[in-house]
């Protein structure tokens, strides 16, 4: 047990960088194969695991370049945190809203057409395509959303990314 909790606070940006990348796949596969087009806040959710891409990918290749001397930079794993904490927030407010325990914003409320796709259709270069309420469960699994599955996940991702951020000094590499 001891030596699993080593290695993934010591190499948690490359664990979080492959987390968040089998998210977003998970998520366009959905969207590819399944036929589930995404919603506004399923797409800012999606913004979060991008962030987080981002944030994993440069301390990973840190790590890598200073070849692992120090572990995992701490400051990545703070970020992390703060990155998937985001994102937890973010999918609790769009489980809450397909649960009816609020009203979500107008640019989740389907039925409507995008500015945007307005401009375009008046232009002759486009069709209008409405949008996805964020308010209907397009997928459950166990009882849950994805949107609630998502807060899970990202709730577990923000505590290993502290996990990581606060291990403590014996899991850190010797400098050289």
């Amino acid at each position: 047990m001891r030596t699993t909790y080593r290695l993934l606070t010591r190499w948690w940006t490359a664990f979080a960088l492959a987390a968040s990348l089998a998210l977003l796949g998970a998520a366009h596969a959905f969207e590819r194969f399944g036929g589930l087009d995404p919603c506004n806040l399923c797409l800012k959710q999606r913004e979060v695991y991008w962030g987080a891409v981002l944030v994993a990918a440069l301390a990973t290749g840190w790590h890598l370049v200073s070849r692992g001397s120090r572990g995992t930079p701490r400051v990545a794993a703070f970020l992390l945190a703060l990155i998937f904490a985001t994102g937890a927030v973010t999918a609790v407010f769009h489980m809450g809203g397909e649960m009816k325990w609020w009203a979500l914003p107008a640019t989740c409320m389907g039925g409507t057409v995008d500015a945007s796709q307005a401009v375009d259709f008046m232009l002759g270069t486009g069709t209008i395509e409405p949008v996805i309420s964020c308010g209907d469960v397009a997928w459950r699994f166990a009882g849950i959303s994805m949107a609630g599955w998502n807060a899970l996940i990202s709730v577990a991702l923000a505590g290993f990314s502290l996990l990581a951020a606060k291990r403590p000094k014996d899991a850190r590499a010797p400098r050289n």
